[in-house]
């Protein structure tokens, strides 16, 4: 049993400033609320394929089929999104995980039907976490990082999906509509 790290379901001591704490609890997709608050919206494929599972990820053995994006907004990143397998299975999902290719996981995870989503979970990423190291590459400088994750279920099938916010991420902003 591999350990859970300090993942925790409410953001607490040194939480962020309200503006993040706002994406940070964002209850969907992340990817249509990037898409309704910048002009040009892309997704960056990083990689794709098996991956090692970190120490903090859930339990899990052997290697785990995954991608990694950074998602941008009028060229600049703003979200580093790290996404894994958590069950063995010849079914739909790794299917359409290898399929993605730029495209985005939100726009499946909330669109296509049966999809469930855990509860999820917060924490402050530092210079000793993994994914720390791998965001900060698009935010130089930064020592610190915060970051979700939840799990998202199809009937057997189950997938991690761990989201780091980037500095640049407070400089997005809704756009209000007016409805006349």
């Amino acid at each position: 049993m591999k350990r859970r790290g300090r993942w925790r379901s409410k953001l607490i001591q040194g939480a962020p400033d309200k503006a993040l704490a706002s994406w940070l609890r964002e209850p969907d997709s992340l990817t249509a609320r990037c898409q309704r608050s910048c002009g040009q919206f892309r997704v960056r494929l990083l990689r794709a394929g098996l991956m090692k599972p970190m120490d903090d990820e859930p339990d899990f053995r052997g290697l785990m089929r995954g991608r990694e994006v950074v998602l941008e907004c009028d060229g600049q990143p703003v979200i580093f999104a790290h996404s894994v397998l958590l069950t063995v299975t010849n079914g739909r999902l790794p299917r359409w995980l290898a399929g993605l290719a730029s495209r985005s996981l939100g726009s499946l995870l909330f669109t296509y039907p049966g999809f469930k989503r855990g509860p999820l979970e917060f924490r402050r990423l530092d210079t000793r976490h993994p994914l720390f190291l791998r965001a900060a590459l698009w935010a130089p400088g930064a020592s610190e990082l915060w970051a979700r994750r939840s799990v998202h279920h199809l009937g057997a099938q189950s997938l991690c999906v761990t989201e780091v916010f980037l500095p640049a991420i407070l400089q997005v902003h809704t756009q209000t509509y007016q409805y006349y």
